[in-house]
């Protein structure tokens, strides 16, 4: 007789009691299990495989092919993707020089290569005390000293206390940001914000690190300009293809002051000898051949209907006392319990009752914290429409089960 096959809820479960222990691994530690199948999920930030344009990028790697012969080879930065990258550039407000522009395989080896860079052993750096927690993983080698700020799911990060740290004496070798689309909170920084952060960074000497991996995701009207847009000197500017083209092709960027081009330049190279250089060459030809505004305009459509789909079956099948936030940019809704409850808690009862999961709040509080306990990311990104009303049809179920008596 064979024996039963697992049920592949059951390691989700497992997991969740550890959550619940407060042995938190981060989103990555849990990421396997949200996606098993059989469930309906909201956790994955991730893109939509449906709007990748991939027989446009296979004609311009196609072309490619026909007409260079040392594409397997390996290759050093490719200046062409540098020079399309400074246009692309211009498109979000930023002015720059492709001596400016560091080629990378994504923000995670971005972040790598800054962290190496830039700390010494216990060096300070500041985070919100809810983010993604890949800038954590990327630098834990260095063990930096972690000093964190509260963050506003309607406003985002709070600004008053930076100057308290700073003015304090702090001295951190970075302020990591993601301003435009918030991972987990979806929320983007007002103009005032922004203003006073690059301020801050120029008047107490930190450089910034803005992650816009959503930049170019947003959905009503113009977002703010990005925080290199008003600052030059002082703020290291992360980008990626990841979101709007597609994440397997490995192409990022990032635009630096000029005194830390030159010195960053170098480290790609020693780490991987060659950064993705077909991927790259691939991309600069898709560029060049003008395929990226209709690109945009058809990705920010999708999502926008993917949002409104999703923040309208909240209102509708939520209970009142559930709060949560309408993005304006980004894949992502944070989504606030009701006093006495908890996301990890009612994340086991939705993965048991209603085969639905979502990210819980806790994994993204910084250093075991408690404060986003009641918290939980939904990603609109990766779902057609049909199956987000079904997923919150599911969740409300759960939620509404969960509701203190």
């Amino acid at each position: 007789m064979s024996e039963a096959m697992p049920d592949p809820k059951d390691d989700l479960i497992e997991e969740l009691h550890r959550l619940a222990a407060g042995k938190n691994p981060g989103l990555a530690g849990v990421q396997d299990l949200l996606e098993r199948p059989g469930l309906l999920s909201l956790a994955a930030d991730l893109p939509a495989p449906e709007l990748f344009p991939m027989n446009d990028v296979a004609q311009a790697a196609e072309r490619l092919i026909g007409d260079e012969f040392d594409l397997a080879e390996y290759g050093v930065p490719y200046l062409p993707l540098k020079a399309r990258i400074v246009e692309l550039m211009a498109v979000r407000g930023i002015r720059c020089r492709q001596e400016q522009v560091v080629l990378t395989t994504g923000t995670q080896a971005a972040l790598d290569l800054l962290g190496r860079l830039l700390l010494d052993p216990g060096s300070q750096i500041v985070v919100e005390e809810t983010v993604y927690d890949g800038v954590l993983t990327a630098v834990r080698h260095q063990e930096p000293h972690i000093l964190t700020v509260s963050t506003d799911a309607e406003t985002g990060i709070d600004v008053d206390q930076v100057e308290s740290l700073l003015a304090q004496g702090a001295r951190p070798a970075f302020l990591y940001s993601i301003p435009e689309g918030h991972n987990p909170l979806g929320v983007s920084l007002s103009l005032e914000k922004r203003l006073r952060l690059v301020d801050l960074a120029r008047k107490f000497g930190v450089p910034i690190l803005e992650d816009d991996a959503y930049g170019f995701l947003s959905y009503d009207g113009h977002p703010e300009p990005p925080l290199r847009a008003l600052d030059e000197s002082w703020v290291v500017y992360l980008g990626s293809f990841s979101m709007i083209l597609a994440p397997a092709l490995r192409a990022g960027w990032m635009v630096l002051p000029d005194e830390l081009a030159p010195r960053l330049s170098m480290l790609p190279g020693a780490a991987e000898l060659d950064v993705a250089s077909f991927s790259h060459r691939t991309i600069s030809a898709w560029l060049e051949a003008g395929y990226l505004p209709e690109h945009l305009e058809t990705v920010r459509a999708a999502y926008r209907r993917r949002r409104d789909i999703l923040v309208r079956a909240l209102e509708e099948h939520l209970p009142k006392e559930v709060r949560w936030h309408r993005p304006s940019s980004g894949l992502f809704v944070w989504v606030e319990l009701p006093p006495g409850m908890d996301s990890t808690a009612l994340l086991h009862t939705a993965v048991e009752t209603e085969s639905v999961s979502f990210a819980p709040g806790s994994v993204f509080a910084v250093q075991g914290r408690t404060h986003a306990a009641r918290g939980l990311r939904l990603s609109f990104g990766n779902n057609p429409p049909h199956r987000i009303e079904e997923a919150v049809h599911r969740l409300a179920r759960a939620i509404q089960s969960s509701l203190p008596r």
